[in-house]
C-alpha cells in the first residue's frame, strides 16, 4: 500500500533532495510545505498519511507545528527530521507527540523504513533517537543511588527538566496537570536543595540520572 506523504522543510534544497531520494519507494508525496504554518494548512487538507517535519523552519518552527497538528489531526503520524541529535529536541518531539525523530545524515534505507513503520502504526525501532530518548523519560528509580531523595514520579520530571522541557511540555509527556508539574518540581528543587531549573538540571546530570 502506498503511503502518502508530506515533506516540511524551509530548504529548497533539501525537499528537492529528498523527493528523489524517496522515489521508487511506494512513497507518494503529495504536498511540500516550506515552513510550520504551510505544513499544517496542507496536513488539514490533505490528510497524509505521514508528515516528514523539519525541526528548525523559519517563523513557526516544526515543533510548534507538531503541536498543532497534534491536536487538530491526531491521526496523521509525524516523523521529525533533523540535522541535530540534541536530546531536547528529541525530547520535545516526544512529548509533543512524535512518531518518530530520524536525522538527516541518516540513510535512505533508514529513512524509509521510519516512515513505513509510523504509517502502519508501528513503533519506531530499538535504535531510534525516539526510543531511546523516549525510554531514558520514562526509567523511574531503577539505577538510581540511594542518594536521590525523589519519589518514581519526581525522578521522571527531573529527567524532563533535565532535558529541558517546559512545564506544559512535561505535562503532556506524563499525561499530568500542568499544576501538578509544578507541585513536583517545587518538591523536587525543595529535596535536592538548589533555586532554580538550571542547578536542578546540572545536579540531574551529576547523578548521572540523564
Amino acid at each position: 500500500m502506498t503511503v502518502s506523504l508530506l515533506i516540511a522543510d524551509d530548504h529548497e534544497v533539501v525537499r528537492s533532495g529528498l523527493v528523489h531520494l524517496l522515489e521508487d519507494a511506494d512513497i507518494e508525496i503529495v504536498a511540500q510545505a516550506d515552513n510550520g504554518d504551510d505544513a499544517v494548512t496542507k496536513t488539514l487538507e490533505l490528510s497524509p498519511d505521514v508528515v516528514l517535519m523539519d525541526i528548525r523552519m523559519q517563523g513557526t518552527d516544526g515543533l510548534q507545528a507538531l503541536e498543532r497538528i497534534r491536536a487538530e489531526a491526531p491521526d496523521t503520524r509525524v516523523v521529525m527530521l533533523s540535522t541535530y541529535d540534541n536530546p531536547t529536541y528529541v525530547a520535545r518531539s516526544v512529548a509533543l507527540g512524535a512518531n518518530d525523530y530520524v536525522l538527516k545524515g541518516a540513510s535512505r534505507d533508514e529513512l524509509v523504513a521510519s516512515i513505513n513503520r509510523v504509517a502502519n502504526d508501528q513503533t519506531p525501532s530499538d535504535q531510534s533517537l525516539l526510543t531511546q530518548v523516549k525510554d531514558a523519560m520514562e526509567r523511574k528509580r531503577e539505577g538510581v543511588g540511594d542518594d536521590v531523595p525523589l519519589t518514581n514520579r519526581e525522578t521522571q520530571v527531573l529527567r524532563h527538566v533535565a532535558l529541558g522541557l517546559s512545564n506544559r511540555e512535561i505535562g503532556r509527556s506524563l499525561k499530568i496537570s500542568v499544576e501538578t508539574v509544578k507541585e513536583h518540581v517545587q518538591n523536587i528543587l525543595r529535596k535536592i536543595s538548589v533555586t532554580d531549573r538550571t542547578q536542578a538540571a546540572v545536579w540531574a546530570v551529576k547523578k548521572g540520572l540523564v
